[in-house]
């Protein structure tokens, strides 16, 4: 496989010195003084001019894109929304559709015909093989350094985004507000302070649950939840643990979160082994039953946070009432 990316990457590279003769009149700026610079994992990338055409690859990436005023040529769908490949939080924010591009395996030869003069795939998977494909097509901003595959927080991923754009201020302003709404929400629930949360999935392949460090978790830790010690114990480099039938009450909390992927929602009620964990007895768990709802909280990006707090925050308050 990334022999074959290898061989992609130099079939592209012809047309990335095609594409880099492509100015954008007098606002390009000269080559010893770019428009940006962004420190990634794979060394300084510098923006010659300010991106006309920008395509966003990385999960959540185009709806940061958006959220800062920048509308994407090309996106990748991560959630299989369709359409414009966003959520209904960012319903009318396109002008014109994007292309939209692969998830896993990006289609480089439709990324390279888009023409962009910047790519972002800032919260991805941070493989060299991907970024050097990308990177002989136009400017690459990959993840930062130091950070791990799809390990990245909203307010990182939109620092990092806003910086090669030029937007820096007006990420600061989301960043924010998006700040404020957290804040409102832990100080209405005083509640989650202090309590246990487990991150849970049920896939065809059974269950998993997510670590520390992912936007999953950062999400419920910023509204005074602590992620499941039991679950973080067992943390590899990846975003999420498998979780064994024999072991599921590793997911037991004192708030449990489940998320079909790809399953219906109905499996996971009808499991006895679930049904048998002690915090499900309780009644202080939750399945998504709404894609909406699970999307918008899996996406986490500085657009889809505002929607989830909204949808989210009730569904956690509701189950951790006493019982009466």
């Amino acid at each position: 496989m990334i022999a074959r990316r290898i061989g992609v990457a130099a079939a592209l590279l012809a047309l990335a010195t095609t594409f880099a003769g492509c100015g954008t009149g007098p606002e390009e700026a000269s080559a010893d003084e770019p428009f940006a610079r962004v420190a990634t994992k794979f060394g300084e990338v510098k923006v010659p001019s300010e991106p006309k055409r920008v395509v966003a690859l990385g999960w959540g990436d185009a709806e940061t894109a958006l959220a800062l005023g920048v509308q994407p040529v090309g996106a990748s769908d991560w959630l299989a929304f369709g359409g414009e490949g966003v959520g209904v939080w960012a319903k009318g924010m396109y002008q014109q559709a994007p292309q939209l591009i692969g998830t896993l395996e990006p289609e480089y030869e439709k990324i390279a015909a888009l023409k962009p003069d910047l790519i972002l795939d800032v919260k991805s998977s941070g493989d060299q093989a991907r970024y050097d494909t990308l990177a002989a097509i136009a400017p690459t901003v990959g993840v930062p350094a130091g950070a791990e595959q799809y390990k990245l927080s909203w307010k990182q991923q939109t620092e990092l985004i806003a910086a090669a754009l030029g937007r820096s201020a007006k990420g600061r302003e989301v960043i924010d507000a998006a700040t404020k709404s957290f804040e409102q929400a832990a100080s209405e629930h005083p509640e989650f302070a202090g309590k246990t949360i487990t991150l849970g999935a049920r896939t065809s392949a059974g269950y998993g649950a997510y670590v520390s460090g992912t936007g999953r978790v950062e999400f419920v830790q910023r509204l005074g939840f602590k992620n499941n010690p039991e679950i973080d114990a067992r943390k590899t480099e990846k975003f999420s643990v498998p979780v064994s039938r024999e072991n599921l009450q590793l997911l037991d909390a004192d708030l449990t979160v489940v998320t079909p992927i790809g399953v219906d929602a109905g499996q996971i009620g009808a499991d006895p082994l679930y049904r048998a964990i002690p915090s499900v007895k309780a009644g202080r768990a939750v399945v998504f039953t709404d894609k909406t709802i699970s999307s918008a909280f899996a996406t986490d990006s500085v657009l889809s946070v505002g929607y989830a707090l909204k949808v989210v925050v009730p569904l956690f308050a509701k189950a951790l009432q006493p019982a009466s």
